[in-house]
């Protein structure tokens, strides 16, 4: 969801929908910090920027694009995780208190402790146009070749859901995307069924919206679960599987066998082993 709460700002769930309407606005969004996610906002033309620190997480991966923007001369800020919804723009601006704010930010006025809404309206008022040239971060979708992968099953670490495909059905997928639903909407958890999903819970922060995704996928039967932030960098579907220990498991994956404190890749491992029990091995 998008909406335009005024002539310079703009209120979305995620960056990965931001469309030209947010050109030389503020964007207040529920996405996590990551250097990807302020890429977009960038390339979408904001001229500030307000998202979800997300715990801060494994190498500070959750707040990574104030430093990126900062760089550009971009005004950015990322709010607290346990004070708003990840996920939820509306929330992010209704409830969100400030965090963490970039160099270009603070010389604006904008300091942790301030409201998401008083920030973003000092952005608003001081933040200079959007940069005509913005470099391009690489986002990707990388084949995850294991003992499981020669059993039939395609494993891929995606670094955005976004990146889903119609041909990813069946297949399991380690996201570094966070595992809440955007606005809190079912249709968000998985645009198509995979085998399995795994996210990253962006530390669960307010309401467990870090969560969300699972209960939803649970009843489409769907094995998914989410890993801790601090043992996985968000944004980095890799480091999902590499780094990721589990912190929460649906219905659905723990009757595969996923419990909490499991790595990601042994999660993986069952998943393609029950699909195939005799070739899983």
């Amino acid at each position: 969801m998008q909406m335009a709460a005024s002539s310079g700002l703009l209120v979305s769930d995620s960056v990965t929908t931001l469309a030209d309407s947010a050109r030389d606005r503020v964007v207040v969004a529920g996405s996590h910090c990551g250097v990807y996610a302020a890429c977009l906002a960038a390339r979408a033309g904001a001229r500030g920027v307000v998202l979800n620190d997300a715990s801060v997480g494994r190498d500070a991966a959750g707040i990574g694009g104030l430093a990126w923007l900062a760089d550009l001369g971009i005004p950015a800020a990322a709010i607290d995780y346990r004070t708003a919804r990840i996920g939820d723009g509306a929330d992010t601006l209704a409830r969100g208190v400030v965090s963490h704010v970039n160099a270009v930010a603070h010389a604006f006025g904008c300091t942790p402790g301030q409201s998401a809404r008083e920030c973003a309206a000092q952005l608003v008022a001081r933040a200079s146009p959007a940069p005509d040239a913005v470099p391009t971060e690489r986002e990707g979708r990388y084949a995850i070749r294991t003992a499981s992968g020669r059993c039939g099953v395609a494993i891929w670490a995606i670094d955005s859901i976004s990146l889903l495909r119609a041909d990813d059905a069946g297949a399991v997928v380690l996201a570094g995307s966070h595992g809440g639903l955007l606005g809190g909407d079912p249709a968000t958890a998985l645009r198509f069924d995979a085998l399995a999903a795994a996210f990253n819970d962006a530390g669960g922060g307010m309401d467990g919206a870090g969560y969300t995704r699972l209960p939803v996928l649970d009843a489409r039967g769907i094995a998914a679960v989410t890993v801790a932030a601090r043992s996985a960098r968000i944004g980095d579907g890799r480091s999902t599987h590499e780094d990721g220990i589990v912190s929460r498991c649906n219905r659905a994956a723990e009757k595969l066998g996923a419990k909490e404190g499991m790595p990601a890749a042994v999660f993986v491992d069952i998943v393609v082993t029950a699909a195939h029990p005799r070739k899983g091995k």
